[in-house]
């Protein structure tokens, strides 16, 4: 990995879960293929936001890439590193410079363990600092999420959402990272809270030098934070840009499918547009459809498209797309 700017650098990244059947003896009949030879970089101190429909392995894609399953094939570089060389003692090196916002705060958080065991835990397991200053640490932690350093003896239970998800941030920057994939963080909150927990991020983002791979299906909010965006079909990423040139200039028939369910607040506006409705619903990730994975879908399918995967380009300056007809 030759650029200094890219942090985080995927390569051909594969996940398939096996199918096993039997009950005494069992045996492999198929496999879910969740993540298929996805690339794309991650450049310091932006945010890549990754966008798509439940389903598409956008979780699997964030998880794969921190090493959290191990990938079926490709690579994945940090820095230049190939975590997926790593073990043991190695990777668990590797991961204090790597971390992980989970989507649910209320399943995230250990219910027995007090907020204050919480935030000095991956402290204590990387040992860092001494015991005065790693509770040094934790009030800090609290205080930079906006909350209060006296709340370190609460359990999860006495906290609101929003409140569970800054202790999960809290928690991801104990150990000082550069990079942090965001798996949803605000899709479990209300929509009043979650203006609250973005802006947080951006604050940290620009206080501590942080580098995101932000994963969401709210295209309006990714657009707020994301400086790039990818967009994921069925285990595919089918399309990367700029955040402006993916929301103005959409290449790929599906980004623009995305794109025109946006609910746009102009009443007049949303009235004269045009909707493209997808029809039928997405394949099984365990048996995709030959060619291009969207064909069964897309309103501009040619017969190439069912047999021939297409090709991964760049049709502008830093706008990559995988579909024929573009």
């Amino acid at each position: 990995m030759s650029n200094p700017e890219v942090l985080v650098q995927v390569d051909h990244l594969t996940k398939h879960f096996p199918i096993m059947r039997g009950i005494v003896i069992q045996r492999q009949t198929g496999a879910v293929q969740a993540v298929d030879k996805v690339t794309f970089d991650v450049r310091r101190r932006e945010t890549l936001g990754l966008v798509g429909e439940s389903g598409c392995g956008k979780s699997t894609t964030g998880r794969t890439i921190l090493q959290l399953y191990r990938p079926t094939a490709g690579k994945v570089f940090y820095k230049n590193t190939d975590l997926t060389t790593l073990k043991g003692e190695s990777l668990r090196k590797a991961r204090r410079n790597m971390q992980m916002i989970f989507q649910d705060p209320y399943a995230s958080l250990n219910p027995r363990m007090q907020v204050g065991s919480i935030l000095r835990e991956p402290m204590d397991i990387h040992d860092i600092g001494s015991p005065t200053d790693r509770d040094d640490r934790v009030k800090e932690l609290l205080r930079l999420v906006g909350l209060n350093p006296y709340f370190i003896s609460r359990y999860p239970h006495e906290f609101s959402g929003g409140q569970r998800q800054r202790i999960g941030i809290a928690r991801a920057l104990a150990l000082n990272p550069e990079f942090i994939v965001c798996d949803e963080p605000i899709a479990a909150l209300d929509v009043s809270i979650q203006a609250q927990v973005v802006n947080l991020l951006q604050e940290l983002q620009q206080k501590l030098g942080l580098t995101y791979l932000f994963i969401a299906h709210d295209l309006s909010m990714v657009r707020h934070i994301s400086d790039r965006t990818a967009v994921m079909y069925l285990g595919k990423v089918v399309e990367l840009a700029d955040r402006d040139e993916l929301y103005l200039h959409p290449a790929h028939p599906y980004t623009q499918a995305l794109l025109s369910a946006v609910p746009i607040p102009d009443p007049v506006k949303e009235r004269q547009r045009q909707r493209t409705i997808l029809e039928g619903d997405v394949p099984s990730p365990a048996n995709p459809p030959s060619g291009c994975r969207f064909h069964p879908r897309c309103p501009r399918t040619d017969k190439i498209c069912t047999e021939k995967e297409p090709e991964w380009r760049e049709i502008a300056t830093d706008h990559w797309v995988a579909c024929h007809m573009v």
